[in-house]
C-alpha cells in the first residue's frame, strides 16, 4: 500500500511515536515504514522497524505522560516532507518542539530525521 507524504509524517507522529501499546506500533510501523527504515534523532541512529519501536519505547519510559501535536501542516515535496510538533504533559503539549524530515520511496517512510529545538 501508498500513502501521501502527509499522511505518513501524520500517522509516524500520532500511531507510532504516540503508541504506548507495543504490538499496536509495530503494526503500523509495518504499514507505513520501509523494512529497512531509518530514524535519526539528536541520541542516535535507528535502524529497522525492531530498532525504531525500541526508541520509541524509551522516549515515552523517559516522558511517560508527555504526549505529541502537530504545529502545523505538513510541507510535502517530491517524496520528501516536514512536520514541525509539539511534545509534553497535558498543561504544555509544546514542552519540547521540533520538526521531523522524512524521505519516502513507494509511498512508505524510508528516513526520518527528528530535528528538537
Amino acid at each position: 500500500m501508498s500513502f501521501s507524504v502527509n499522511e505518513l509524517l501524520q500517522r509516524n507522529l500520532h500511531a507510532i511515536f504516540g503508541e504506548r501499546d507495543s504490538a499496536a506500533r509495530m503494526k503500523e510501523l509495518e504499514a507505513i515504514w520501509q523494512p529497512e527504515g531509518v530514524f535519526v534523532d539528536p541520541d542516535g541512529r535507528y535502524v529497522g522497524l525492531d530498532a525504531i519501536s525500541h526508541r520509541v519505547d524509551e522516549l515515552q519510559a523517559r516522558f511517560p505522560a508527555f504526549d505529541f501535536i502537530e504545529r502545523g501542516p505538513v510541507d510535502p515535496m517530491h517524496g520528501v516532507g516536514r512536520l514541525a510538533w509539539g511534545y509534553g504533559p497535558e498543561d504544555d503539549r509544546i514542552a519540547v518542539t521540533g520538526v521531523d524530515i522524512a524521505v519516502t520511496r513507494d509511498g512508505r517512510l524510508l528516513a526520518l530525521y527528528a530535528f528538537v529545538d
